[in-house]
This record gives structure tokens, C-alpha cells and sequence, in this order.
């Protein structure tokens, strides 16, 4: 991952930044889009189901599948973010088991022992998706699914920090170096993947994706502060949903 993530991620929850958190009583996929509720990827009914969280930061997804009655299990590189989510699992009254490490070192986790493994906004964070691909097949169910949602390749391409101005786009999208921005007023950076990357990268490790989605903002009008009326005309967040097959 790039060298400045992690001091910034550990940062984020320092004084109530990263903005408004999402509520813990629906699995969210990213700022002013649908939730589970709208999207159904995760299967139906989590009771008894063991689910697997690559980067779940302070917790607010793994919380809500626990009070929907999964085991949940989530994964961080950022020991203050995983002490935001036992305290939220605290609060919440519910369990859940945190492991601290990076999102491809999934030694802890036996062979076929996951019925789902879930991201939101974290896989552009690793350096070699490929291998997470692969750690996540290797401990997923035949046939069980891997959700997960990224910022949007075309979102990188455009230069929207002046709303005044007419959209300027700002690199290729073929250049896949990393994409720097400030969050919350803290330097951050993510990996840029085509879409022909993650697909290739699933099927690849064997997955069939069944499900690509590109959400249009939600219409009620409620904006996180990082939204940009750019979104209205360039998606934000692509979201896919992949099957195990093989061996």
C-alpha cells in the first residue's frame, strides 16, 4: 500500500474525523449511494453465516452483520481502527472477532471455512489486489461469494476541485499509478485498477463475476461532505460480486 496510508488511516479517527460514519443497522458500499437493503449481493438472511470484512476499519459493517447474526470476522492494518470497532461491537452489544495484518495474509482462516467475504473502500488501499483474490478464494465455500465495492476508475480521471469550473479530466485511464487526494485534510493514497483489471484479476483466481453494479447517488437529497456534483455525471463507486469456483 502506498507509505502515507497507514499513519492516515490510523488518523482518521482522531477527533471525530472521516466524516459522517454510517449508521450500524445496514451493510453500506460507499459515501451517497444504496445500502444492502437496496442492492441485495449479500445472499439474504446472515444468521449463523461466518463472514469475512478485508479493511473494516472502525466497524460499522462488520457491526451491522453481526446484528444481523453472522459471525463476522474483520481483518485492518490500523490497530485505531480496530479499536473503533471493538468499542462500536461494545456498544452495540454484539460480538465480533478483529484480526489486525495486512488484507492479503489470510494464514488465520482455515481452507473453506467462509460463507462471504465482504469489502467496502478498502481493496484500493493493497498493493497486489491479485493476491487477495487469491486468499479470498482460497478460504471461501464452493461456490460462496466475494462483494466488494472500489472507488470508480472513471472517478480518477476527472479534476473536480474547483465546482466553479467546467470537469477537466486530469490523467488516463490507463495510467495506473496511484491516485493522491486529500481526506479529512490527511495526505492519502489508492491504486488505480480498469475495469479490465478486476475482472481479469477475479477470473483469473477463479471467480465468476455475476454481478457488476454503478450506482447512481441516492435521490433524497442527503450528502455526505465529500460529495461533488460531479458524481451526477460520473460514477463513483463500482461494486461487483464474485463466486468461487474450483479448486
Amino acid at each position: 500500500m502506498p507509505s502515507d496510508t497507514p499513519a492516515t488511516w490510523n488518523r482518521l479517527l482522531e477527533g471525530g474525523r472521516g466524516g459522517v460514519l454510517p449508521g450500524v443497522d445496514a451493510v453500506t458500499y460507499g459515501p451517497d449511494i444504496g445500502t444492502e437493503e437496496d442492492f441485495r449481493l449479500l445472499g439474504g438472511s446472515l444468521t449463523g453465516k461466518r463472514v469475512l470484512e478485508l479493511g473494516c476499519g472502525a466497524g460499522q459493517n462488520l457491526v451491522a452483520m453481526a446484528k444481523q447474526g453472522a459471525h463476522a470476522i474483520g481483518l485492518d492494518f490500523s490497530a485505531e481502527q480496530l479499536a473503533g470497532a471493538r468499542r462500536l461491537a461494545e456498544r452495540e452489544n454484539v460480538k465480533i472477532e478483529l484480526h489486525k495484518g495486512d488484507l492479503a495474509e489470510l494464514v488465520f482462516l482455515r481452507a473453506e471455512s467462509i460463507d462471504l467475504v465482504f469489502s467496502a473502500y478498502a481493496l484500493g488501499l493493497v498493493t497486489d489486489l491479485n493476491r487477495v483474490f487469491r486468499q479470498a478464494h482460497r478460504v471461501l465455500r464452493q461456490g460462496a461469494a466475494l462483494v466488494f465495492s472500489l472507488p470508480h476508475p472513471a472517478s480518477h480521471l476527472i479534476d473536480d476541485d474547483d465546482p466553479s469550473q467546467p470537469l477537466l479530466i486530469r490523467r488516463s485511464y490507463f495510467d495506473r499509478t496511484s491516485v493522491n487526494y486529500d481526506w479529512e485534510g490527511l495526505p492519502l493514497s489508492a491504486h488505480h485498477h480498469t475495469f479490465s483489471d478486476l475482472f481479469t484479476g477475479l477470473s483469473r483466481a477463479n471467480f465468476r463475476v455475476d454481478t457488476v453494479l454503478e450506482p447512481e447517488p441516492t435521490a433524497d437529497g442527503h450528502r455526505t461532505p465529500h460529495w461533488r456534483d460531479a458524481y451526477r455525471w460520473v460514477p463513483r463507486t463500482i461494486i461487483l460480486r464474485a463466486r468461487k469456483e474450483g479448486s
